[in-house]
């Protein structure tokens, strides 16, 4: 390259120029306008039925559709999210036009706008995903039960009524009473949107709500068929109105403001976070979006539209559709314009039983199984039963400060009881006793807690374990005042804090909640949580270490700060307490299993557990000698595990073997177990123990080479001699990977080690 190249070339590591508008729009085009004539085919029949069941001129569901498009697809922070009327604010609609009229519930819509802008510029806007996922979804089935039971009227040939006991109470006489032009029109409409998802072919790319609607208007003007139709006063134009200021009580004009931006808002934000689900795209600007559906709903109010708000069912048609910007919205909206300005003699063919049916299904699909079967799964079946009762029999707003009420005094009754118990350790003779309390503690909890000590009887030696995360002084007191009146009735307590709450600090400053709990990444293996790596991603660290270095950093992000005022005292030297000799397999991690700390064990690790006789290998001796005569450790322990791969080799391999210069490294060392072959050859007790446990035959190998081991110490001149003077105890464990549990191991027997001994 020449050096006047080089000086046209944009500097070196700067960012190349992206693609200009035009390109964009280019790009983009082939996928959002075929994606935009979806969703106008979708949210078109959807619009008119909302506007329908809000008892709100038909218009003003065009109308919210337009302004939900342009405008909130213009200015919201959702780029994929589809704005326009909602089935969730069907019944509040109902019910100001019932109260206050159209013009002034169109007001409260302008006002209702105007406070999510302020939501928006406030950036609370996820604040609004504070309320419990359960009374939203409670809510949204007591909305689609509602519907169903007012569009029910409709289906048959009659009308809706004012409530929900109306509604059921005189469905008996509708349904004597039925016009059955209706009615098979109606069924139309449900059948083919039950059945569409399953019609194969390239049909179904179709919308379904769509197809409905046709086909049920098809099918009333080709038969004789004696149906109400949608009756339009008007054109869109001469439907646009200025709202008029509501002329009732200004608490409930409030409550109707902040009902309608409520739920706007959280539906919309609940809408949002769904289709960032659904691709992977730009993520959604919550504090925008407020500002957009605040804006959108502001201009429906102003121009006589229903409240707007971000609908999931349009949403995930235009993500479904392939949408790769926030055009394919804004066309949508621009689509509904021109179909409500040219073609509004279309709309008064379709049959109100037609909308009915769509209402219907509409209302049943918000009642979702997979909501119903959380709210059982998590315990708040309750708090999902009480609100949609609330919702469906009183009203929206009260149905769901009801649910909250609920849920805020279930999360108390969760929080104010840990979890609790107390039971003997061993069998009921053993006299040892385990107390666990498990969660946040206070006062509140106090009866529970003086009551299960109560069970645990006198005498008996008793651990503590507190698992919380809270505890306050009122709860420490009655634990310590208990600890000492058992203790004077000649018992032992020992409290065992394996919470973050610092047992030392409770007492001496004011209660909060215990932070800083070790990672459990301690006790899972890299891959559980690390990404796989190769040597071809683009990374300087070499493929090999980067398990390592990533645990090194998990290391100090999580556990450093806790390990360190640990290691301080040890910064002078150590004083482990025992020897762990062990195999060198990576499933083995003496700490883990015996729940123990720097400074705790000196490990010495080698394949197959081995301790050479004599002076063979001085890796082995000069570990033992520096435990007993420099560290004075107080045992020394042989641990063996399950599917042990030495032990394997030493089984499979013939007695005797090859000479010793034709073998390897591994085949040579494994001669130090021969004497384990030959012991578990001749029938040792501890194989014929191991077996009678269910262990195969390398298991019982293993444990008969841990038995033969331990003989081998006691015979060593370091060893034995500590030994002998009892400043040393030599003992044998077994590891059994598949259970995780740890067994004991004698000259004679086997036995599990799941509680301390007496």
């Amino acid at each position: 390259m020449s050096i006047l190249e080089n000086e046209k070339a944009p500097p070196s590591g700067a960012p190349a120029p992206g693609p200009t508008l035009s390109e964009r729009f280019r790009n983009n085009a082939r996928y959002d306008l075929p994606a935009s004539l979806v969703v106008f085919l979708v949210a078109l029949p959807l619009s008119l039925g909302i506007a329908i069941a809000s008892d709100a001129p038909i218009m003003a569901g065009l109308i919210a559709a337009i302004v939900g498009g342009v405008v909130a697809g213009s200015i919201g922070g959702s780029p994929l999210q589809v704005s326009g009327p909602a089935a969730g604010l069907t019944v509040v609609v109902a019910e100001l036009v019932a109260t206050f009229g159209w013009k002034s519930t169109c007001a409260i819509t302008v006002a209702a706008g105007l406070l999510q802008i302020i939501f928006g510029l406030s950036r609370i806007a996820r604040a609004a995903l504070a309320i419990a996922p359960v009374v939203v979804h409670a809510m949204l089935a007591g909305i689609g039960i509602t519907i169903a039971l007012q569009q029910i009227h409709v289906l048959l040939g009659g009308s809706s009524h004012s409530s929900t006991v109306e509604n059921i109470t005189q469905l008996p006489g509708q349904l004597t009473s039925a016009r059955y032009g209706d009615v098979l029109v109606g069924s139309v409409v449900i059948v083919v949107l039950l059945f569409w998802k399953k019609i194969p072919g390239k049909l179904r790319v179709l919308p379904g709500p769509l197809v409905a609607v046709v086909a049920a208007t098809v099918l009333s003007l080709s038969f004789p068929l004696d149906i109400d139709r949608i009756t339009l006063d008007g054109s869109l134009f001469d439907a646009v109105a200025l709202p008029s200021m509501p002329d009732g009580p200004w608490l409930a004009v409030a409550t109707g403001v902040l009902t309608v931006a409520l739920i706007a808002s959280v539906e919309s934000l609940l809408s949002a976070v769904a289709v960032d689900k659904m691709h992977g795209g730009t993520r959604s600007e919550f504090n925008r979006e407020l500002v957009g559906q605040g804006s959108a709903n502001m201009i429906s109010g102003l121009i006589g539209g229903l409240p707007v708000t971000g609908v999931i069912v349009r949403s995930s048609t235009n993500v479904a559709a392939g949408a790769r910007t926030r055009a394919s919205a804004i066309l949508h909206g621009v689509w509904i314009l021109v179909f409500a300005a040219l073609l509004t003699g279309l709309v008064e063919q379709i049959p109100m039983a037609a909308l009915a049916g769509l209402l219907i299904v509409i209302g049943i699909q918000l009642v979702k199984l997979a909501h119903l079967r959380t709210a059982r799964r998590t315990g708040d079946l309750w708090v999902y039963g009480v609100t949609v009762g609330g919702v469906v029999f009183l009203n929206l707003l009260e149905g769901v400060i009801i649910g909250l009420a609920l849920a805020v005094v279930l999360l108390l009754w969760r929080v104010i009881h840990p979890k609790m118990r107390a039971e003997p350790v061993g069998s009921e003779d053993s006299g040892r006793w385990r107390v666990t309390v498990e969660g946040s503690c206070s006062f509140l909890s106090m009866p529970a807690l003086t009551g299960l000590l109560a069970k645990v009887p006198e005498g008996a030696h008793v651990t503590v374990e507190l698992a919380v995360d809270f505890l306050d002084h009122a709860m420490f007191e009655a634990i310590d005042d208990w600890k000492r009146h058992h203790e004077n009735k000649g018992g032992t307590v020992v409290i065992d804090a394996l919470g973050p709450v610092d047992m030392a600090e409770v007492g001496a400053s004011p209660p909060r909640r215990g932070i800083g709990v070790a990672s459990p990444r301690g006790f899972a293996p890299w891959k559980s949580w690390q990404p796989r790596h190769t040597d071809t991603d683009e990374n300087t660290t070499p493929a090999a270490l980067r398990p390592v270095l990533a645990g090194v950093s998990e290391y100090h992000r999580r556990n450093a700060a806790q390990l360190q005022p640990h290691l301080d005292e040890l910064r002078d030297g150590q004083r482990p307490d025992s020897l762990f000799l062990t195999c060198s397999d990576s499933r083995i991690v003496p700490n883990v299993i015996t729940s123990s700390g720097p400074g705790d064990l000196f490990t010495v690790r080698n394949v197959g557990n081995l301790v050479p006789t004599g002076r063979q290998d001085v890796s082995v001796e000069a570990g033992l000698a520096f435990a007993l005569d420099e560290l004075e450790v107080s045992s020394v322990i042989v641990c063996g595990h399950s599917g042990c791969g030495a032990m394997k080799a030493v089984l499979a391999s013939a007695p005797g073997g090859a000479e010793a210069s034709d073998r390897d490294a591994v085949e040579q060392w494994l001669t130090f177990a021969q004497p384990s072959r030959k012991a578990f050859d001749s029938g040792h007790p501890v194989a014929r123990a191991a077996a009678e446990l269910g262990f195969d035959e390398v298991d019982q190998l293993g444990m008969v080479n841990v038995a033969v081991q331990v003989q081998t110490l006691g015979r060593h001149p370091l060893v034995g001699a500590a030994a002998a003077e009892g400043r040393v105890r030599v003992a044998g464990m077994f590891f059994d990977i598949p259970s995780a549990r740890v067994l004991e191991i004698t000259s004679t027997g086997v036995s599990y080690l799941d509680h301390v001994p007496t």
